[in-house]
C-alpha cells in the first residue's frame, strides 16, 4: 500500500478534479504490475497496472493481489468503470485503502467486487491514504477546493518591512519548496495589491510545468499594466473582479489572453465556488494579510504553510501575515491542529490544520462499508 501512494503521488497537479491513486499488482510478494493515474480523462490507475504484465504473467492473475489506495470506480465517467477491469483479470483479491468518499462510488465498487466472489480487504493505511487525498476529500465533501495559506514571516511576524519590502524573507531552499507547493496547485490567488507591490510570477519556476492558474482578486481592477502576470506566458491568468465589464483595462487585458470574470460580491467564497466549477482541488493562497484573513474567516482555508525566517525587522507599521479577524481573546485564537515542523535552510516550516474541520475521518472503514451514516467534520464558529 505504502508503494500505491508513492505511485499515486506521480499524478500530483495533474489529476484534478480526480484523486490521486496508485495501484500495484503482487503475485507471492513479487510485483508483477503497477501503474497510477496520470491525468484527468486518461485510465485509472488500476488500468495501467493491469496493462503493465508482461505476457508471460498474465496466467497468475487468478492468484494475485491488487493493491489499490482508494476504491475502484464502479460507474462511467470519461473512462469505463475500474470494478469491470478487475474482474475480467480474473484477480480474486483486492486490498483497498479507504472507501471513495464520491456517492457515486462510495462502497459500491467494493460491494461489487465482493459480489462477483473476490475478497476484499478494506482499511490498510487508511489515515495515510486520506492525508494524500485530503484535498479529494474536502471537494467531494463540500464542493469546493481544498485551501492552502502560505506565508513567509520573520521571527517578529512581519510579511514586509514598514516600507513594503519584503524580497526576500526567507532562503532559497523554502522557496524551492513553496514551487514545488505551487507545482502540485490547481491554482494560487493573490490580491491586487500584492500585484502592485510585488509584481510576482506566480509559477512553479519550472521550464515545464505544471503551473497553476494564477488568479488575482481586484474590486477596483486598479492593476498596472505591466505584470509579469500578464507580460509572460508560462502559466494562465484569471482576473476577478467585482466591477463592471465594461472597466477600460478589461480588453487590455483580455488582448493578453488573461481571463476576466466578473463576481459580485466579490468575496473569497465566491471565488472558490467559481474555482470549484473549473474543476479545481488544491487552491494555494499567497496573498496578504487582508484577503488572507477573510478567507480563513470564510473557511476558505483549510491548511497553513507558514515559514518562519531567523530575522527581525521590527516596525510598528510593518504588515503581518493575517489583518484583523474580530478575535478580541487570546481563547478565542485559533489553535492549529495536528500541526508539523520542519527546518527548511535555514527557517522553519510550520504546517498544521484550522480546526474549521477534520479532515481526517475517525469512523472505521468498516462502518463505511455497511453505509452507516457519518458527519465527522466539525464547524468553528467565531465569537
Amino acid at each position: 500500500m505504502q508503494r500505491c501512494l508513492a505511485l499515486a503521488n506521480q499524478g500530483r497537479g495533474y489529476t484534478a478534479p480526480n484523486p490521486l491513486v496508485g495501484c500495484v499488482i503482487v503475485y507471492q510478494d513479487q510485483v508483477i504490475g503497477e501503474g497510477f493515474h496520470p491525468k484527468a480523462g486518461e485510465p485509472h490507475a488500476e488500468v495501467f497496472a493491469l496493462k503493465s504484465i508482461k505476457d508471460d504473467h498474465r496466467s497468475l492473475l487468478n492468484q494475485s493481489t491488487l493493491y489499490v489506495n482508494l476504491e475502484p470506480c464502479n460507474h462511467y465517467g470519461r473512462t469505463p468503470p475500474c470494478t469491470e477491469a478487475i474482474l475480467k483479470s480474473g484477480i480474486k483479491k483486492v486490498v483497498v485503502g479507504m472507501i471513495d468518499p464520491d456517492p457515486r462510488v462510495s462502497g459500491q465498487g467494493i460491494q461489487r467486487l465482493e459480489t462477483a466472489g473476490i475478497q476484499v480487504i478494506v482499511g490498510i493505511e487508511e489515515v495515510a491514504c486520506q492525508v494524500l487525498n485530503e484535498a479529494f476529500i474536502h471537494r467531494v465533501r463540500y464542493q469546493r477546493p481544498f485551501g492552502i495559506f502560505k506565508y513567509a514571516m520573520t521571527l517578529d511576524g512581519k510579511i514586509a518591512s514598514s516600507q513594503g519590502h519584503s524580497t526576500w524573507i526567507s532562503g532559497t531552499p523554502a522557496r524551492a519548496m513553496v514551487h514545488q507547493l505551487r507545482a502540485e496547485s490547481d491554482a494560487v490567488i493573490v490580491g491586487g495589491n500584492t500585484v502592485r507591490r510585488d509584481n510576482p510570477h506566480l509559477t512553479s519556476h519550472r521550464s515545464q510545468g505544471p503551473n497553476p492558474l494564477r488568479v488575482v482578486m481586484s474590486r477596483s481592477l486598479d492593476l498596472p499594466r505591466h505584470s509579469h502576470l500578464w507580460t509572460s506566458s508560462p502559466a494562465p491568468t484569471l482576473v476577478v473582479t467585482s466591477s463592471s465589464l465594461e472597466h477600460p483595462l478589461v480588453p487590455f487585458l483580455q488582448n493578453q489572453g488573461v481571463d476576466v470574470v466578473r463576481l459580485a460580491p466579490l468575496t473569497p467564497t465566491t471565488v472558490m465556488e467559481h474555482l470549484y466549477q473549473r474543476g479545481m482541488m488544491t487552491v494555494l493562497w499567497e496573498c496578504g494579510g487582508t484577503l488572507g484573513a477573510a478567507a480563513i474567516a470564510e473557511g476558505m482555508v483549510q491548511k497553513i504553510w507558514a515559514f518562519i525566517a531567523p530575522k527581525l525587522i521590527g516596525g510598528q507599521e510593518a504588515p503581518s501575515p493575517v489583518a484583523d479577524m474580530g478575535l478580541t481573546k487570546m481563547t478565542d485564537a485559533l489553535a492549529l491542529e495536528r500541526v508539523q515542523w520542519q527546518q527548511v535552510g535555514d527557517d522553519i516550516l510550520m504546517q498544521g490544520y484550522l480546526p474549521m474541520e477534520t479532515i481526517l475521518s475517525d469512523t472505521p472503514a468498516s462502518n463505511l462499508r455497511n453505509n452507516q451514516p457519518t458527519d465527522p467534520l466539525g464547524t468553528l464558529h467565531f465569537a
